[in-house]
């Protein structure tokens, strides 16, 4: 299926047009929950727990492609809007040989730092601090691709070939579930087999978009708009693009750091246990997320490009429509938590009836934020899509880093373990009132 800037969006229209993306991030969510189960189940409750620490790590290297991808696709659709394909292709080959060159340096700084990092993240002296190192060496030998499978979720959908994006997915992330299998239960290879499956995943998710869009071979594959072409270094529009991402860039590196001091305060509360629970809560908000995430990153493209038309009322409509999808969507995800909250929980930890109670206990009380929290996450894609990454960061950076980690520390001192599990909730209320705010405020400005 191709998909067209232009046009009016129906509410049909918006749906089928997102769909490849949702799927694309959804099996993205769902190889890398089976990545968990495995280890959940054919490891140890330490082992567990350290992927899960170490984890949030590799995603903020990761933050950067997705910093990359969703400036420049915004930075890519408004440019062509203005009808200047040319200079679109010269930017987007300029953007993705930039991004290529920032993770390089990434992953030899943060090889030679992971085991520090690991402690500094709350990872015992031990088996759990071995582990963690062990787990993220082997995913920063792959972090360039990494990066570059994170950017091109976004610029898949700015070629207008969306389907080719979740293909990619579909095949790293069978490779990812078949090489899971094989390491871990067969081979025996534990938390190292999980890691190696992992990187094998993401280096093809990395290297099939090279390779068709031309930065790997000739690049005769390639049907799109866009097309790698000689484009040198041209500053003011990496700054541009970086600008735009900054609010994705912001909210993924907050939303990390927030992992971090969850882990922090389950380990003093209750250990290792804790640890595991919060990361199987992560498993299901990844899952549920991904369905917001690729909707945003599907409608973030037509936007961009209707700002750069300056077709106002179809800007208008897209708004209306998407935020009815949104908050339609969110209180089915929340009401589907709540009743299923006991057999999820089994699926990671059936074998430890204790920590299965905790686990479904902490759910329950965790995903009530899904009923807001896509509304809140797309009123900042929103603004990056509009082209104004500051507004669109602030968004992200006061929901997850001020208003979630202030109550991560705050409320288990009046809570004590729930706390913890409902501190996302009260963050997103908030936030929901600075989103308000925010939209209001910009309304007479890109005339929405």
């Amino acid at each position: 299926m191709k998909i067209e800037l232009s046009g009016h969006y129906s509410y049909g229209r918006l749906l089928k047009t997102a769909a490849p993306s949702v799927m694309m991030m959804l099996f993205m969510s769902i190889y890398g929950v089976v990545d968990g189960f495995f280890v959940a189940n054919y490891t140890s409750t330490t082992s567990f727990a350290a992927l899960n620490m170490v984890w949030p790590a590799i995603m903020i290297a990761g933050a950067i492609g997705i910093m990359f991808g969703t400036g420049g696709s915004a930075l890519v659709a408004m440019v062509i809007g203005q009808n200047d394909r040319e200079r679109a292709n010269r930017i987007f080959s300029m953007l993705t040989r930039s991004m290529l060159t920032v993770g390089f340096i990434l992953a030899v700084i943060l090889f030679i730092l992971i085991r520090p990092i690991s402690r500094c993240m709350g990872a015992t002296d031990g088996q759990m601090l071995d582990d963690c190192t062990t787990y993220g060496r082997i995913l920063l030998c792959v972090l360039p691709l990494f990066m570059t499978q994170m950017e091109f979720q976004s610029f898949f959908m700015t070629a207008e070939r969306p389907q080719l994006g979740a293909w990619a997915t579909v095949i790293s992330g069978v490779a990812n579930m078949v090489l899971d299998f094989l390491f871990i239960v067969v081979f025996k290879w534990g938390l190292a087999g999980a890691a190696a499956a992992t990187a094998i995943s993401q280096a093809t998710g990395g290297i099939i978009p090279l390779v068709y869009f031309g930065f790997i071979g000739s690049g005769r594959w390639n049907t799109t708009s866009l097309k790698c072409v000689s484009s040198g270094r041209d500053w003011r529009n990496i700054l541009q693009a970086c600008s735009n991402g900054l609010s994705e860039f912001v909210n993924n590196i907050s939303y990390n750091i927030l992992i971090v001091c969850y882990n922090l305060q389950l380990m003093k509360l209750i250990g290792e246990d804790g640890v595991a629970v919060y990361g199987i809560i992560q498993y299901l908000a990844f899952f549920f997320a991904a369905l917001f995430i690729g909707y945003n990153m599907a409608v973030s493209p037509i936007v961009s490009f209707n700002y750069g038309a300056q077709n106002h009322d179809e800007l208008k409509s897209l708004l209306r429509k998407s935020i009815a999808i949104i908050v339609v969507s969110g209180c089915i995800m929340t009401l589907l938590s709540e009743l299923f909250a006991v057999p999820l929980s089994k699926v990671f930890v059936g074998h430890d009836a204790d920590l299965c109670s905790l686990s479904a206990h902490a759910i329950r009380l965790s995903m009530i934020s899904f009923m807001i929290w896509g509304f809140n996450n797309f009123i900042s894609a929103w603004f990056t899509s509009l082209n104004n990454g500051i507004v669109s960061a602030i968004a992200s950076f006061t929901r997850t880093f001020l208003f979630e980690m202030g109550c991560v520390f705050v409320l288990p001192v009046l809570l004590e373990l729930d706390g913890v599990w409902i501190s996302v909730d009260v963050a997103d209320c908030m936030a929901l009132i600075m989103s308000i705010f925010l939209l209001k405020k910009f309304r007479k400005r890109y005339r929405y």
